[in-house]
């Protein structure tokens, strides 16, 4: 068994509903050393952090190659499972998905996100389009003998504010992740989702483990975990914290 191998099984195992993992996203190899010697059990990458870090806004404007690039350093500087947030695969076509993906097992991802929505304007695609995209990706990731990990981010929840969250949402996101179960994907992460109610309902229907993304008005962690859900993300937030600290000694520094 390769490393790498190893390192991604660990890591599929590690999303139990009900004693989520702890994702606290970072943005290069120096934030990967720091958030391991905090006691870490893996590593995720955030592409808004990312790029921002990188001098480029979301929505895949950074280059791939420099993507990748980054997420080698972020591999060799740790000794834990990696993932790496690929926005929406860097490509319409399923085959384009699938290259990127490819990509992102060379450079030792064991894992990744692949959103459901268009980079230029946010808005979803089609679910059988987005489940073709997952096929392809699912596709490569086999042929390459690792059991990566495809988290399957949808959109769903960012098309209206919180307040107008519903069941009929769920219902929605629940649909996709039939697909998305059927066409290869490993889990579902709703970004934008913060009511406790619509996540239980939600975490005990969906065919693969949930995702939910910390922000401002997310319930606590172990109220999270009561409810089922697998996996916690900070997406963007350890980053906006880190560049506030930044922000605040320089300028108490330079006046």
């Amino acid at each position: 068994m390769t490393d790498q191998k190893r390192k991604a099984e660990y890591f599929r195992e590690l999303h139990v509903p009900g004693a989520p993992v702890i994702l606290f996203n970072i943005w290069d190899a120096g934030g990967a050393k720091v958030v391991a010697r905090c006691g870490a059990k893996a590593i995720a990458t955030g592409s808004w952090s990312v790029a921002n870090a990188n001098g480029f806004i979301d929505g895949e404007r950074i280059p791939l190659s420099l993507a990748i690039d980054n997420l080698s350093r972020i591999v060799a500087a740790t000794d834990l499972p990696v993932t790496i947030d690929l926005e929406g695969g860097y490509g319409d076509l399923p085959h384009v998905v699938g290259e990127t993906i490819g990509v992102a097992i060379a450079a030792g991802a064991v894992g990744c996100n692949l959103e459901d929505s268009f980079p230029t304007n946010g808005k979803l695609r089609e679910a059988a389009d987005q489940a073709t995209r997952l096929r392809r990706a699912r596709e490569t990731a086999d042929a390459a003998k690792i059991p990566f990990m495809i988290n399957a981010r949808t959109d769903v929840f960012f098309q209206r504010p919180p307040e107008q969250h519903d069941e009929a949402m769920v219902a929605e996101v629940l649909d996709r992740a039939r697909a998305y179960a059927d066409a290869g994907a490993d889990g579902l992460f709703t970004p934008g989702l913060t009511n406790i109610a619509l996540i239980a309902r939600l975490a005990k229907a969906s065919p693969l483990p949930l995702n939910i993304m910390v922000v401002d008005t997310t319930p606590p962690i172990h109220v999270l975990a009561d409810h089922g859900v697998a996996r916690v993300s900070y997406g963007p937030g350890p980053y906006l914290l880190a560049m506030k600290t930044l922000e605040e000694a320089a300028k108490a520094s330079l006046h």
